[in-house]
């Protein structure tokens, strides 16, 4: 059993907004560090039991159910609705699809700062101190019953036939219980080009670089393999110092070649690597003698026989 157990949930992805800072760009479709934004809030919650995305339909990186408001462009309120009328589990994630540095484990801490307290949500707050509702989890009775509240009361002007269209979701945080917990790098959206530019430029920092490469590999290889990078990493330095440099590259492939034909997971990575190390070791010391100099006698002389 591992350290954590995720409380039961669903997800609700917000999709369908106009971009209209974006010039209508497609935002969800926006690639940041190889990898669209929707698909970087999709690998955030992949441990939804139903995710739903609330736009129209498109190639994603894992399976999700679709929806979309009534009519479309009614707004976040709207959409947040006709995506929750998909789910079935007693919490859920609300989440906007333009969060590029949104991570499983924020995610995780909404959920077990839910657990702990008898609030409605928690929401992220961001460097300001700014709700941050489409970042949060909540309860999805109390969602329910707020949203069912503020449709009955939409009688003001602010909305159509008392439907939510129209609505801002500051009339949702404030119909709510909430527990804020600060995140100014989760909380972090992409409305503008120069958000964009500036996501775009911070996952090339050296500190994350490596971490954004190996997720944007597995997205595009379509697989989910949760590896130990620095033994690997090693692995590659033993293969090229002890044997020759394309060896680091060559013996990394047949690493991973090695464990997918024994349909393994970490472990079986892990337990290659092993052994693939230990193997550059042991030929690194018949080079050396094991003493880091050339495993040559004294007196030896050049061996000047003809080949065969």
């Amino acid at each position: 059993m591992t350290s954590y157990e995720p409380l039961a949930h669903d997800a609700v992805v917000l999709a369908g907004g106009a971009a209209r800072r974006l010039g209508g760009a497609d935002k969800p479709g926006l690639r940041i560090g190889g990898r669209a934004l929707l698909d970087r809030v999709l690998d955030a919650c992949a441990d939804a039991g139903t995710t739903v995305v609330v736009a129209d339909p498109r190639p994603t990186v894992r399976p999700v159910r679709w929806a979309r408001e009534e009519p479309a462009g009614a707004g976040p309120l709207a959409a947040l609705d006709a995506g929750l009328r998909h789910t079935t589990a007693d919490h859920v994630v609300v989440l906007s699809a333009d969060l590029p540095f949104l991570e499983r484990g924020t995610v995780r801490r909404l959920l077990t700062a839910l657990r702990a307290d008898r609030s409605d949500g928690v929401l992220i707050t961001d460097a300001d101190g700014h709700d941050q509702p489409l970042v949060a989890a909540y309860r999805a009775r109390s969602l329910r019953r707020a949203l069912a509240g503020l449709a009955r009361c939409a009688s003001d002007g602010s909305a159509e036939g008392g439907t939510l269209t129209g609505l801002p979701l500051r009339r949702l945080t404030a119909a709510l219980d909430l527990t804020r917990v600060p995140d100014d790098v989760a909380s972090f959206d992409c409305d503008t080009w120069d958000d964009i530019a500036i996501a775009r430029a911070r996952i090339r920092e050296h500190g994350h670089v490596l971490d954004e490469w190996i997720s944007a590999v597995k997205d595009e290889l379509g697989i989910e393999l949760d590896v130990d990078t620095r033994a690997l990493l090693d692995l590659a330095r033993d293969a090229a110092h002890g044997v020759a440099r394309p060896a680091a590259p060559l013996t990394t492939f047949l690493v991973g070649y090695a464990a997918a034909q024994g349909k393994g997971g970490p472990e079986a990575v892990a337990e290659a690597s092993r052994k693939a190390a230990a193997l550059a070791l042991r030929w690194a010391d018949e080079t050396t003698g094991g003493t880091g100099e050339p495993d040559v006698a004294p007196d030896a002389t050049p061996d000047t026989r003809p080949d065969v």
